[in-house]
């Protein structure tokens, strides 16, 4: 495996950035309590620093984004959906040059690293459709002459915390949508993803100033936790929509809820698939290791548990073993590789908890969970992803895992099976593989996931259907026709127009 040069790495950052019309160079700093290190998983080097807010330049970046927020309000949708339009051709124009950034921040190969930054160009499109959609409804009064109906209103400052798996998609899903629903937002991406989000952000800022729109439409913070909360804590911020752990949602999610803000969280996953007898064998194969083994098992919707057939279940897994050892794992800027590395050393470290836990609590490992290749990446963490073998759901398979660790449960009965894919906190995708019609509804009538799916893996999912889970997933929406009510305000209106005032329910008062 031939692995980048530092200066190769660099000059990749150097290429995407300028394509978004920043200096790489002019963005360096000296380490110091006031920078933050720009690392990258592929080699474990640190690209440089950079400087960073404080909470004190948070508060006053939520004071720019409010005073812009009381002028964008009031631009018609279809001309805010304008500047989400010009966004989406610029990263058309951009594209490959941003999923360069993604590559070098989260390890992702130039395949799925261009598909993050589609992901970002569809949802431009759905929103500037949606910016001549946003339609109320009117309902019949019981009084006659009146009439009553429900408008929808800009929200104000919309906060967006992500995290380094998905370093730049999750914020456009947020951000297409609140700009054209009238919206102003400040981002807060990951300590690991700083430099692509530095590109996003400023290929939107271009098409606002393109556009015509305010000054300060679109914010980013640079730093760590301590910037996050500021946006979780500011009363001036009406949404908070933030990506990550479920200990980071359990930390902001009070703090958003104590004073009475919006809260849309995309927490974990632990996602199962069931694979049933009648299920094609080589499709249920190919999809459970595209959604095992992609991305490294660093997806929110990573298939982390396999529930096979009893009568199968040995053929499958001996095929999923089989595939894994052909996978290529090294430095997703080399062709042919499909696995490219952990985001860090915390992650390798987790992995190997996991693994140990599992075979303690009876597991097998099948194949992989070593770490491969340090001799070339001493400071990188790849591994080969691992097959286990469980007698059953124990703690540590109710756990998320953030790493390529497949478990395999087998099941006899369908709606054991169900309940097993249910028997966890999180609520994220589900999967199941059959060619029975009844076995198929069975699972989407059961399935408590915000995502269900048939003959088709838990991860990947299209921007037209709502994304999102339930339980510990967090419950929040992103996407899909609907999920431009979480920027607005919904209100009731009675117009009277009868020259009378009867009151509703029949009530006399004079």
């Amino acid at each position: 495996m031939t692995f980048p040069s530092q200066d190769a790495i660099i000059q990749l950052t150097r290429e995407g950035l300028a394509a978004c019309g920043i200096d790489f160079d002019s963005l360096l700093t000296e380490q110091s309590a006031q920078s933050m290190p720009l690392p990258s998983p592929i080699t474990g080097q640190i690209l440089g620093h950079i400087a960073v807010d404080t909470p004190e330049s948070a508060a006053e970046a939520v004071a720019k984004s409010q005073q812009a927020f009381r002028q964008w309000k009031d631009v018609p949708a279809p001309v805010r959906g304008k500047v989400v339009q010009r966004w989406g051709r610029l990263l058309e124009e951009h594209k490959d040059e941003l999923a360069k950034l993604v590559t070098v921040e989260a390890g992702k190969t130039p395949s799925e690293a261009a598909g993050e930054v589609q992901e970002m160009i569809d949802i431009c499109e759905l929103a500037v459709g949606q910016s001549r959609q946003m339609y109320g409804k009117t309902m019949p009064s019981e009084r006659p002459g009146h009439r009553l109906m429900e408008t929808w209103h800009p929200l104000g400052v919309v906060g967006i915390i992500t995290a380094f798996n998905f370093p730049v998609a999750p914020y456009a899903w947020n951000t297409a949508l609140a700009i054209a629903c009238g919206d102003t937002v400040i981002w807060k991406p990951s300590e690991a993803s700083t430099l692509s989000a530095l590109g996003a952000n400023a290929l939107l800022a271009q098409a606002a100033k393109e556009e015509g729109a305010p000054e300060n439409l679109n914010l980013l913070l640079v730093g760590d936790r301590s910037v996050g909360e500021v946006l979780a804590e500011d009363e001036r911020v009406a949404l908070l929509s933030a990506t990550g752990s479920v200990p980071m949602g359990r930390a902001v999610g009070p703090k958003v809820q104590q004073r009475f803000g919006r809260l849309l969280l995309e927490l974990g996953g632990n996602n199962a698939a069931i694979v049933a007898p009648s299920a094609d064998m080589d499709l249920s194969l190919r999809g459970a290791v595209f959604a095992a083994a992609g991305t490294a098992g660093q997806r929110c919707t990573t298939l982390r548990r396999l529930i096979v057939h009893a009568d199968i279940v040995d053929e499958l897994v001996g095929k999923i073993v089989d595939a894994y050892g052909t996978l290529s794992i090294g430095a997703p800027t080399e062709n042919g590789v499909l696995v490219g590395p952990l985001i860090g050393k915390k992650a390798f470290d987790d992995m190997q908890s996991a693994l140990e836990a599992a075979k303690a609590q009876g597991g097998e490992v099948l194949c992989g969970g070593g770490r491969v290749l340090a001799d070339d990446a001493p400071d990188a963490y790849y591994v080969e992803p691992a097959v286990v073998k469980m007698p059953g759901q124990t703690e540590i398979v109710e756990a998320e895992t953030f790493a390529p660790i497949l478990y395999v449960m087998e099941y006899t009965d369908l709606d054991d099976a169900i309940e097993l894919n249910n028997a966890v906190p999180q609520g994220l995708s589900s999967a199941i593989f059959t060619q029975d019609q009844a076995e198929a509804e069975r699972f989407l009538a059961g399935s408590d996931t915000g995502i269900a799916n048939v003959n088709i893996g838990t991860s990947g999912a299209e921007i037209g259907g709502a994304f999102g889970g339930t339980k510990e997933t967090g419950g929040g929406r992103e996407s899909g026709a609907d999920s431009w009510q979480a920027y607005m305000r919904q209100a009731t209106n009675t117009v009277n127009y009868s020259g009378e005032l009867p009151l509703a329910q029949g009530v006399k008062f004079l």
